[in-house]
């Protein structure tokens, strides 16, 4: 089968075309933004790219255009069409489809070249933490013996690709709740049909698509109704929105984590670097490894929640945690500049929603204290570039997200909202740039030896890891 995908180097689409030519299809794509590091790994697959979408793209005549959640049947202000190939495919009737519609019929309900039988699709859904618990519970699986397939949000570093088919009956799949096409406004992961769903947390995100907390936790629930009832739903007890989204109907098996202590699910006891893992209460497991964070600590609780439904032992879990190592753009520690009186260390981050922030901030800050280090300064280091920062719909949350922070730095170009004054209760503690020069000016003369610069971003930033390590260098 020849597939062309029109936005295909978004991170979902990306990851679906290396499943695709992994399985002996014909791929082909487009995109608006054909650069590194996903078009160099496209390319090394043989894909062949192109930039736009413009309507003689028709002449390649696949059996099937695969349609990213980017394109849209927007006008431009001159009244042409933004994506002329999609009016091209609707004005010709040539079949088109979704990514998520396509990988459930040609992956994720397909047999692999090992299996006789069904996927058994594991799907990790949540506002936060999917990327990073998906990749713990492929990496679980991968050290029980079970050689997973997964289309991952980011690259676990264990694996160094993002997707895989794997050999076995298992697939992982982060499951996002934003809307699949144009033309299909449900949620991405209504299409994935999982046995094993792990809920992490629900807050209000992706305000240019939900109107309310309400709206997502209806989506949510779509989910769990596909769920069957010999399926597992790892659920976060300590979620007051996942708890609605249950109280709705659920027809599996519920698994909390974390929250109540001694419940019949699962949860952590101690420290999140070393901590025992218990059920109903009962020691099962011990976590020995080298991420930081409650957050992790409940990602990998979850994980193994999820991993014993398939039937791996706790304990087993735990020993493949203990080799875990992380996903890339996750507290990445990018380089460190050497000075008198302690190296200056820049990290990467995709966090982007202000809890996301704030969790990544706490955790390093946990992290610098339990390491006797609470004297070395945090600098954040953000810009708010998802649709919803975009929208101002939750600055007022900024100060508390920075609040561990001892300096915070906003790269504010191209915002609607004031971003000084949604930072003013921070007082001399935040800065606010109005382009990227300024804001690495900003930082250099802010930065002092031992201080820990983390940028926080869902995209490239301008690249300013790697600048920032050059001027700190001069």
């Amino acid at each position: 089968m020849h597939i062309h995908i029109l936005g295909i180097c978004g991170t979902f689409m990306g990851g679906l075309a290396a499943l695709a030519c992994e399985a002996g299809h014909r791929v082909t794509g487009c995109d608006s933004a054909v650069y590194p590091p996903m078009s160099e790994q496209l390319r090394a697959l043989g894909i062949e790219l192109i930039e736009g979408y413009s309507a003689d793209q028709m002449a390649l005549a696949p059996d099937v255009f695969v349609i990213g959640n980017v394109v849209s049947r927007a006008r431009l202000p001159d009244g042409s069409a933004k994506y002329p190939l999609m009016e091209a495919i609707l004005n010709s009737g040539q079949p088109y489809t979704s990514g998520p519609q396509w990988l459930s019929g040609h992956v994720l309900h397909h047999p692999t070249h090992h299996a006789t039988g069904p996927r058994h699709v594991l799907a990790v859904a949540g506002t936060h933490g999917k990327t990073t618990t998906a990749a713990m519970l492929a990496w679980i699986l991968e050290g029980a013996g079970l050689q997973p397939g997964f289309l991952i949000g980011g690259v676990p570093l264990n694996f160094g690709v993002s997707a895989r088919l794997g050999s076995g009956n298992a697939f992982v799949i982060e499951a996002d709740e934003y809307d699949t096409a144009f033309f299909d406004k449900r949620s991405k992961f209504v299409h994935y049909r999982p046995r094993t769903a792990i809920l992490n947390n629900l807050e209000f995100d992706h305000a240019d698509i939900f109107d309310d907390l309400a709206a997502i936790e209806r989506q949510f629930h779509h989910l769990v109704r596909t769920i069957p009832s010999t399926g597992r739903v790892v659920v976060n007890a300590a979620e007051t929105s996942l708890q609605r989204v249950l109280a709705q109907g659920c027809w599996s098996e519920p698994m909390p984590f974390g929250g109540l202590s001694g419940h019949r699910g699962f949860s952590a006891l101690g420290e999140p670097g070393e901590f025992a893992v218990l059920k109903a209460g009962a020691p099962v497991a011990q976590v020995r490894w080298n991420l930081g964070g409650a957050h992790n600590q409940m990602n990998a609780v979850a994980a193994i929640a999820a991993a014993e439904h398939l039937g791996v032992p706790p304990s087993l879990a735990a020993e493949a945690l203990a080799s875990f190592q992380n996903v890339k753009r996750r507290m990445e520690v990018r380089g460190t500049v050497r000075r008198a009186g302690g190296d200056i260390t820049v990290y990467d981050d995709f966090a982007h929603h202000p809890t996301a922030i704030h969790t990544t901030v706490d955790g390093l800050r946990r992290q610098l204290d339990s390491a006797g280090r609470s004297a070395e300064r945090i600098l954040a280091i953000f810009e708010p570039r998802s649709n919803t920062m975009k929208l101002g719909s939750m600055t007022a949350q900024l100060p508390w997200s920075l609040a561990r922070a001892d300096l915070a730095f906003c790269h504010a170009g191209g915002l609607d909202w004031d971003a000084r004054a949604a930072l003013a209760p921070m007082g001399e503690r935040a800065q606010v740039a109005g382009d990227l020069a300024q804001l690495l000016a900003q930082v250099g003369a802010a930065a002092r030896p031992g201080d820990h610069l983390l940028c926080m971003s869902n995209g490239g930033f301008g690249g300013i890891h790697a600048r920032l390590l050059a001027a700190l260098a001069c």
